[in-house]
């Protein structure tokens, strides 16, 4: 029999869950997250514990299955979403703290955003509000406030991304650089239309394009683990935010079908088809 593994990436916590072929559980792990408060609003991560506690949750939940990695058809990667990681290419290190999704540090720079008039065509080409829950203001943050960041992004030396590219980078030993449509919606920098990243928003935020993964459907071969981490080479096959994935999980496969999630946040996520659409 073949098994699945999925690596669920939160924002209190970092799990592993092992399926079976007809989708039961047949083992799970899950460490707890540091969270880092600098000041009253800012909320931060440390990177390399969300990395390190997420392969020690993979190893022991195979070991807790009893199961080789060989077992393992393929992995699956589901995450918290808006969470801002910037790391050097060249080693793989971070250079700050991940600023987490709910971090509120750059609503002065939003403000401002909206008094440039941006706020309508950042809305009609992303689907969001200006905000700081969202990525692209927490990138500009910390290209401004780690000295050297920003021209060493403009070289090409830094890498940007949402916990789940962060997770691709250091299960293939920074081969792949990548993310999926449902963490790229949420960065403010996404054109819905063309699901590509929008030179003009890239400009307006201040973030380079030298510095921004490939973006792939949710469904797809990301590419492959380094085989010294979990026993053997495994396929990463599937990435969703995790509000996006939990739409999917529930079943919720036609227009019109909805739920809520309760989490750290709580969330109501609504199928809208296969027609592209606006809020009213």
């Amino acid at each position: 029999m073949s098994y699945l593994l999925a690596l669920d990436q939160g924002t209190s916590s970092s799990r592993s869950i092992v399926f079976d072929a007809t989708g039961r559980i047949v083992a799970m792990a899950q460490r707890e997250l540091r969270q880092i408060y600098p000041q009253p609003g800012w909320v931060e991560h440390d990177p390399l514990e969300i990395w390190n506690s997420q392969l020690a949750t993979a190893r022991e939940a195979l070991h807790r299955a009893g199961l080789a990695a060989a077992s393992i058809r393929a992995i699956g990667i589901t995450n918290q979403r808006e969470t801002t990681v910037v790391w050097e290419r060249r080693t793989g290190r971070p250079v700050h703290n991940a600023i987490v999704w709910q971090d509120r540090r750059t609503a002065q720079a939003c403000a401002a955003l909206r008094e440039q008039g941006l706020a309508e065509t950042v809305l009609h080409k992303t689907g969001l509000r200006i905000d700081p829950y969202f990525s692209g203001t927490k990138i500009a943050w910390i290209l401004d406030h780690v000295p050297g960041a920003r021209a060493r992004a403009e070289a090409g030396e830094l890498a940007f991304g949402t916990i789940d590219s962060w997770l691709i980078w250091q299960l293939t030993g920074g081969a792949v650089h990548a993310t999926d449509h449902s963490n790229a919606s949420r960065t403010l920098l996404l054109d819905l239309q063309t699901r590509q990243w929008d030179s003009g928003l890239l400009a307006a935020l201040r973030v380079p394009a030298a510095m921004m993964p490939e973006v792939l459907p949710s469904s797809t071969l990301f590419g492959d683990t380094l085989p010294e981490l979990l026993g053997t080479s495994l396929p990463i096959a599937g990435v969703a935010g995790d509000q996006q994935s939990a739409l999917f999980g529930q079943a919720c496969f036609k227009a019109g079908m909805a739920k809520n999630t309760y989490g750290t946040g709580c969330f109501l996520l609504s199928h809208t088809g296969e027609r592209f659409q606006t809020s009213s």
